[in-house]
């Protein structure tokens, strides 16, 4: 199992950058974030997994699994459309994941590539697909290709963690972009501690409640 990699350096950074959000860093410590390093199987994933339940998600993603063995573009693209839906996914769904089986194939699509892109290229190359949207993409940056400097606008729960930690009551644009500038250049690893305050809100003391403006 592979696991983001971030380290001392990163948190000494945060820890600098912000006080309050080094306060999360020291209650929860290193986090262990899974990674999805292959970025295909990510992407259809993701597709499988929108607007329902984890619980619905893993059922429909154990019968890909059980029917195409391998989740490889190739087999993907010889499947008909009907086939992929047969495992439980929408019609749409299935059509989405099979455009994105045939950009790959065709070509049109390198996700090799990638690794080597700077971030703003690979989120636009992957909005470029019908199914996938800039919060999808963001999320592979960070869990397919371990990008470092990710913090996502269109994440609620990321919005969510950064009101509670700075004491807002809403969480606009230019204070987003303030915050996410703060972190820099380690935003994704901002990020996971965000997300777990998100859910933790008692991680915070009284004092760390006040509005920072």
């Amino acid at each position: 199992m592979h696991y983001f990699e971030y380290g001392q350096e990163e948190i000494e950074h945060l820890r600098r950058r912000d006080v309050r959000l080094g306060r999360v860093i020291d209650r929860l410590g290193v986090l262990k974030a899974e990674m999805y390093p292959d970025l295909f199987t990510a992407l259809v994933s993701s597709v499988v997994g929108q607007q329902i339940s984890g619980k619905a998600a893993a059922t429909v993603w154990n019968r890909v699994v059980q029917r195409f063995g391998e989740i490889s573009p190739i087999k993907l693209d010889q499947a008909s459309v009907e086939e992929i839906q047969s495992c439980g996914m929408s019609f749409r769904k299935a059509e989405y994941v099979k455009g994105i089986a045939r950009a790959c194939t065709d070509g049109d699509l390198d996700l090799d590539e990638f690794k080597e892109l700077p971030d703003g290229e690979v989120v636009k190359a992957l909005c470029s697909l019908k199914g996938i949207g800039p919060w999808t993409a963001e999320m592979m940056l960070i869990f397919s290709l371990g990008r470092k400097d990710v913090v996502s606008w269109g994440d609620l729960a990321i919005r969510r963690g950064m009101m509670s930690l700075y004491g807002l009551g809403y969480m606009g644009k230019p204070d987003f972009e303030r915050f996410r500038a703060r972190y820099s250049p380690y935003g994704s690893v901002a990020s996971l501690y965000i997300w777990e305050l998100a859910h933790q809100p008692s991680l915070l003391d009284t004092n760390s409640r006040r509005t920072v403006r």
